[in-house]
Order: structure tokens, then C-alpha cells, then sequence
């Protein structure tokens, strides 16, 4: 697929859209459009910090055993999962919940960085910011890195351009789905570029092509 020079997007485009629009530009994306459907991403259920909130619990952790400590730290903060709520409780009711160390600093931070106003959560704040200053401000936080700025724009946000390297799904379900030796992150990153400013869309049919071949081989013969 050769890149399209000077594409500029409506205003508010849609997934199902964006999708549409690449599909008439490259034959693999329709392919997989025809096989998989419309991206379907999970309804955000969860205010912005709360989102935030639950990422970092969950960093390197099983399933189970993230839900149960995000379960008993939300219960701890009564429901209210807001940065003065967190701020409130202490080291020890943190820790009592299951919290490591390090998260404890990471929400302490979060939270505080929220407050000054270093990390913008506002519709309104959030709709004046692009996409790499949201992942700068995000990445000033202790335990936020890229990849979980990049999943909070692209899951909670629907920002329809962001195209996550790092992401070992991603570069494999290229590989697989464009037949070519996956891809490092250098490499696939302008690998991307054609389908600017619809990377999202990308990524999205990305994961599809990985977790089909997952499929495959846990199936068996």
C-alpha cells in the first residue's frame, strides 16, 4: 500500500468510518473487515482517573489477583475513586489492600499530578491536547509508560490515530495479516504511516490477526 500525502480527517469520524475508508484503500483491511467486522472496542465504564487508577493496579499481575486488590482498594476509597479520596488514605490501608510499594508511589502520584494539573483529565482539557502531549503528560506519572498512555487513548479517549509499537500483539498481528517476518517496533513504526490518521484502526485488526492465529494454535490439528 503506497501512503496517501495530505490526508485530512471530517472533523468527527467514526470507527466504522475510518475503517471504511481504509478498506477501500488497501485489500488487506477489507479482507479482514469482511472476516472480523467493525472494530469493537469496550464502552469506557469508568471515569478517567478511575481508569488510570485500575491500569497501574493491574501492572504485572495476573488477572485474578489485579481484580481482587483493584476490588479491595476501591472499597477502601468507598467508591469514590478520586485523586483527594486516594490521597486520604494511607500507606498502610494502601498496602493493607494488597498494594506493592511502587503502586502505592504510582497512584500517590497520579493522583497528585492530577490535582497540580500536571496530568489533564477534563473533557474539556483532554479535547485541547494531541495525542503525544496526553502521552507526555501521562508519562510524567511514576508506573505510566508509553504503552498505557497509548491504551488510554486509544480505549478510553477513541483517539483514532494512535498506533502502538510497543505492543508485541500488534507487531505479530502484522506479520501474520501482512505475511512479511514480524516486524520490530522501529521497524513497523512507519510501516503505520499509509493509514494515517486512522492508525487505531490499524492496531485494532492488528490484535484481530494475532489473537486469530492464537486461536488456531490452541485448537490443535
Amino acid at each position: 500500500m503506497t501512503a496517501t500525502p495530505d490526508i485530512s480527517p471530517p472533523r468527527k469520524v467514526s470507527f466504522a468510518a475510518a475503517v471504511r475508508i481504509l478498506a477501500e484503500r488497501d485489500p488487506v483491511i477489507a479482507r479482514m473487515l469482511e472476516q472480523t467486522g467493525l472494530p469493537r472496542l469496550p464502552r469506557p465504564s469508568e471515569t478517567h482517573f478511575a481508569t488510570l487508577v485500575r491500569a497501574i493496579v493491574y501492572q504485572q499481575l495476573a488477572t485474578r489477583a489485579a481484580a481482587a486488590i483493584h476490588g479491595r482498594l476501591i472499597t477502601a476509597l468507598g467508591g469514590d475513586v478520586q485523586p483527594e479520596a486516594l490521597l486520604a488514605l494511607s500507606d498502610e490501608t494502601l498496602r493493607a489492600v494488597g498494594l506493592s510499594r511502587a503502586k502505592v508511589v504510582s497512584l500517590r502520584d497520579l493522583a497528585a499530578k492530577v490535582l497540580d494539573g500536571t496530568v489533564v483529565l477534563s473533557p474539556r482539557g483532554l479535547s485541547r491536547e494531541s495525542d503525544e502531549q496526553i502521552i507526555a503528560r501521562l508519562s510524567a506519572v511514576r508506573g505510566i509508560g508509553t504503552w498505557t498512555a497509548e491504551m488510554f487513548l486509544l480505549i478510553q479517549l477513541r483517539r483514532l490515530d494512535v498506533w502502538p509499537v510497543g505492543d508485541l500483539a500488534v507487531r505479530r498481528g502484522y506479520g501474520l495479516a501482512w505475511q512479511v517476518p514480524t516486524p520490530t517496533a522501529r521497524e513497523l513504526q512507519p510501516l503505520g504511516d499509509p493509514y494515517r490518521p486512522y492508525r487505531s484502526v490499524l492496531a485494532w485488526y492488528c490484535w484481530q490477526a494475532a489473537e486469530f492465529f492464537l486461536t488456531v494454535l490452541s485448537s490443535g490439528p
